[in-house]
């Protein structure tokens, strides 16, 4: 019985569409995703000032909440050199039409961010009907498991990653007397690339999984050349972080060596489920 609705499922996803229904259908999902971009980039715009003061120049002030719990803990251990007690920079706006244009811009990132979880699964609901019935049960939740992992890179990026590269940039001087004075495009600039370069950077696991269930990836490959994935990883983290501050590098490649443990996991899983369905398979045939 489980079977003959097995295959009655297969044959209903084997309904072919016409090549300009295929496009249609896309070109909707793309309405929809870029529209829902849209209508929190203009959610952002309307409180743009809050946005600046609240998230985007928070990380430049030293009562930012990283700095903070810093600060705790270096009086918890004894370590007061962890309390920041300056961040030595000056925001400068350096164009006329700069600060209007840094306010569209901020709100088509907070757009692209928030709308990130429907953007995706309008993309999954084209995807998903290409999908056999097995290959479907093997990414139930890939709209959760994307945007969960998405989400997390980002707060990391944002409150670990962003604060300790501000802070080590901005005390960063060759001479006492040169003055640090950012433009407000570089700045934005700086905290979108970490920020956002770390919600991808955290998508590991995902395309892991892609690539194990085309059969490009498998978890012995992947434990053989573990070493390897540790100097990959060095230099991704160096990418991602735009101060040469060993220890931001490091605390951007720990996570990232964490998550590429979980990834073999994930293509341990991802080759017995396929081992099982060949198995499943024979049996029928």
């Amino acid at each position: 019985m489980a079977l003959d609705q097995e295959f009655e499922e297969e044959a209903e996803e084997g309904k072919e569409m016409t090549f300009l229904e295929h496009l249609e259908e896309l070109r909707w999902n793309i309405v929809r995703a870029v529209s829902s971009i849209l209508v929190f980039a203009i959610l952002g715009y309307i409180y743009i000032e809050e946005v600046y003061h609240y998230v985007i120049i928070a990380p430049a002030r030293t009562d930012f909440w990283t700095y903070r719990m810093m600060c705790k803990l270096g009086k918890a251990v004894g370590a007061e050199g962890l309390c920041i007690e300056k961040i030595d920079f000056e925001l400068q706006s350096l164009g006329v039409g700069e600060q209007f244009t840094m306010a569209l811009t901020s709100s088509v990132i907070l757009g692209l961010v928030f709308a990130f979880p429907y953007a995706f699964w309008e993309i999954w609901r084209f995807i998903k009907p290409g999908l056999k019935s097995f290959e479907r049960k093997a990414a139930r939740g890939a709209v959760f498991y994307v945007t969960f992992l998405f989400f997390m890179g980002v707060f990391f990026g944002y409150y670990i990653v962003t604060p300790l590269a501000l802070n080590f940039l901005a005390n960063f001087k060759l001479d006492p007397s040169i003055i640090n004075e950012f433009s407000i495009s570089s700045y934005i600039g700086t905290v979108a690339t970490l920020t956002l370069a770390c919600g991808l950077a955290f998508q590991l696991p995902i395309v892991v999984f892609v690539l194990s269930r085309v059969g490009i990836l498998t978890p012995s490959f992947m434990r053989e050349y573990r070493r390897h994935s540790i100097v990959v990883i060095l230099i991704v983290a160096a990418v991602i972080t735009p101060s040469p501050d060993i220890y931001s590098q490091i605390l951007v490649a720990m996570p990232l060596t964490i998550l590429y443990e979980v990834s073999i996991f994930v293509s341990a899983r991802v080759e017995r489920a396929k081992l099982a369905e060949e198995q499943r398979l024979s049996k029928i045939s």
